[in-house]
């Protein structure tokens, strides 16, 4: 097994058929088809399942390509550690889907200007499964929320420390924000993320009865819906970032004013941590007044 086998196997992914990878990888279709059998002997199982037009990936193909991914991506980073060059090969990184998720492609823009031979992969799932793949090493760190019980082997090291805002349509009456709570209707964040359990125990704690006219799991689609009049709701701080978020009415939300926590979660012993802790930075520069920068590991 070789680079250049592996590397063939992902342009047959990427691009869906052995003519097209023959293309990529300057070969000729037969040359692919052989690199291919040649794999497939060498680790004694089927890659491809050729009953079917194009061929696709077998479940132990699949396994096959997570595994050329990963190599290759070593063999970068290796070649990048070798000549010196510290900030360089891929960065894999994950993220929640959370209002925070616009931070990042910001910070991946400010490193890539600032380290032009660093490249970067992103993905967006759940926090469980994100922490299992940044455990497992599929990936290099990840976004998420402040959250209980990390593995001893990871560190999560906080950028943002927000606060929340109740806010209201423009021209709304300015009144205490349990009565606006109390009397007008209110759009509830759903989602199944800390952020919605945290505003739902702080209302409950307050002993508040809301008015519900809606339940939306994503925080813009809230705020879409606030700006157009449909009700009140809350919200963190990075959220109200448009122009347009300045007309809102914008009170504290708690008291004291609730605040929550974003961070990056990383492995404690990984050959990334220079360049992980290079992108904190960046991340904890566009918060602003909210930044929290990276304490002593």
């Amino acid at each position: 097994m070789d680079t250049r086998q592996l590397k063939t196997l992902i342009a047959i992914d990427t691009h869906g058929t052995f003519a097209q990878a023959a293309d990529v990888v300057r070969l000729t279709p037969s040359a692919v088809s052989q690199q291919i059998q040649a794999l497939e002997q060498e680790l004694g199982i089927q890659v491809f399942d050729r009953s079917a037009r194009p061929p696709k990936l077998t479940p132990q193909g699949l396994q096959v390509l997570e595994m050329a991914k990963d190599i290759l991506r070593r063999e970068e980073d290796t070649k990048a550690a070798l000549r010196g060059d510290q900030i360089a090969g891929t960065l894999m990184l994950g993220s929640v889907r959370s209002s925070a998720l616009n931070l990042l492609p910001q910070a991946i823009v400010r490193m890539r200007h600032q380290y032009p031979a660093l490249k970067s992969s992103l993905r967006v799932s759940l926090s469980s499964t994100l922490i299992a793949d940044v455990a497992a090493g599929r990936l290099d760190a990840a976004v998420v929320a402040e959250h209980v019980g990390f593995p001893q082997a990871l560190r999560w090291s906080p950028f943002l420390r927000e606060p929340l805002w109740l806010i209201a349509p423009q021209g709304t009456p300015e009144r205490p924000p349990t009565e606006l709570m109390r009397t007008l209707p209110y759009i509830r964040f759903r989602s199944a993320v800390p952020l919605a359990n945290m505003i739902d125990t702080e209302i409950s704690r307050m002993g508040m009865i809301t008015q519900d006219i809606a339940e939306i799991d994503t925080i813009g689609a809230i705020v879409t819906c606030v700006r157009q009049g449909l009700g009140i709701s809350v919200v963190p701080h990075v959220a109200l970032q448009e122009p347009e978020d300045l007309k809102l009415m914008r009170l504290p939300f708690g008291t004291p004013q609730v605040k929550r926590q974003i961070g990056l979660v990383e492995r404690t012993v990984s050959p990334r941590e220079a360049i992980i802790a290079r992108l904190h930075a960046v991340l904890a520069d566009l918060c602003g007044e909210h930044g929290l920068q990276r304490g002593p590991a």
